[in-house]
């Protein structure tokens, strides 16, 4: 059988590429090699077995081109970043997903499955209990109130304290670009497939972390950021007040969750979390990886904060487990396999001074008013 991977030569799809070679597959990839993921062109990591397209999934003869004669398609291509470029979020997400579907009816081409990258924000500012009033979808912090330094949610009806609960499949609530797009992308995968009688599931990927992850966008990665930082034996920079719920999930538990769908027809028609099920705290997170890399500085609180961020967001992932897909790795190995690929891949420049300038001068890095800093107790 042959399988497209969209977005191939990324994180992400080029780990689903090579485990669909190790099954056999015949594997084609389609990868605009986006200048602030691959500035310096295909990785080397993509395997020379692997059928490789440059091309975009917005652009109709690309798209036709590397469907022609698959039967599984992975679509892992997205656009994400910090920026407010709105209108690219929802042309690389969600329209390249209708033209997927648009093409293979149109050509009526032999494709029986599609698995589509989601994400947790499609959840926005996530799913909260109030004693009062029950389950709460809140809607995004303003930034009136994060420059304030306010940073916790409370009941819209009461103003009482919010307690985060498990995100669950059926409740999404996105409050960003990103997050429509993407449950736009969802709905567009499902019902189309519905529609068209694919086998179609979506993926809500947590924070994925491992080996791949691009040095070079600032959207990628808060284990490059902070590695980074230890080892120039800088302090690395926490957010808000760091107390932010996380849920971090090792690459090889997501390959492993794609692999599942695709072979499981009970997953058909439906959108599923993958995640570790795990809060974990950016200070938590922090500390941890300060003790594996045995840096001296610790990482600072200074009072910024990013727009759009969300508070708290942690995935239920009962739903897969009920299929038998389990995690395997803990953040500890997730901290072991990154520093390893680091090592092995040496990259010293600066990409992240650039990344934080842009989101300055565009709005989207800000400062609390009066900002007292201090170090994150680790």
């Amino acid at each position: 059988m042959k399988a497209l991977v969209t977005g191939g030569a990324g994180f992400i799809g080029s780990h689903i590429a090579d485990a669909l070679l190790a099954r056999g597959y015949a594997v084609r990839v389609l990868d605009n090699l986006e200048p602030r993921v691959h500035p310096r062109g295909l990785p080397s990591y993509v395997s020379g077995e692997i059928e490789f397209i440059e091309g975009d999934v917005r652009d109709r003869a690309a798209m036709e081109r590397a469907l022609a004669d698959v039967q599984v398609v992975f679509h892992e291509a997205a656009y994400q970043d910090y920026m407010p470029d709105y209108s690219k979020y929802f042309h690389s997400n969600a329209v390249s997903t209708a033209l997927l579907f648009e093409i293979i009816r149109e050509k009526r081409l032999p494709v029986e499955r599609v698995v589509v990258a989601s994400s947790q924000s499609v959840y926005g500012e996530g799913q909260y209990n109030c004693s009062h009033h029950g389950l709460i979808l809140p809607e995004a912090r303003t930034v009136a109130q994060l420059d304030r330094g306010d940073w916790e949610l409370s009941c819209p009806e009461c103003r009482g304290v919010l307690v985060p609960v498990l995100l669950r499949e059926s409740r999404a609530n996105p409050v960003g670009a990103y997050g429509i797009s993407k449950l736009a992308q969802e709905l567009a995968a499902l019902r189309l497939g519905t529609l068209l009688g694919i086998h179609t599931v979506a993926l809500r990927y947590s924070i994925v972390q491992g080996a791949r992850q691009s040095f070079y966008n600032a959207y990628s990665g808060v284990c490059r950021i902070f590695t980074r930082a230890f080892r120039a034996r800088r302090a690395p920079v926490i957010f808000e007040d760091g107390k932010q719920l996380r849920d971090y999930v090792h690459i090889s538990d997501v390959v492993a969750a794609n692999l599942l769908v695709l072979d499981d027809s009970r997953a058909n028609g439906q959108a599923f979390n993958v995640g570790s099920g795990r809060a974990t705290t950016v200070i938590e997170y922090a500390r941890v990886l300060r003790e594996k890399m045995n840096a001296p500085a610790e990482a600072q609180i200074p009072g910024s904060y990013r727009v759009g961020d969300v508070r708290h967001t942690v995935s239920s992932i009962a739903k897969l487990e009920a299929l038998g897909w389990r995690t395997r790795k803990s953040l500890g190995e997730i901290f072991d396999d990154y520093l390893a690929w680091l090592d092995a891949t040496p990259d010293a420049g600066d990409y992240l001074t650039p990344a934080f300038e842009a989101m300055e001068r565009s709005g989207v890095l800000r400062r609390v008013a009066k900002p007292a800093a201090t170090a994150a107790r680790m």
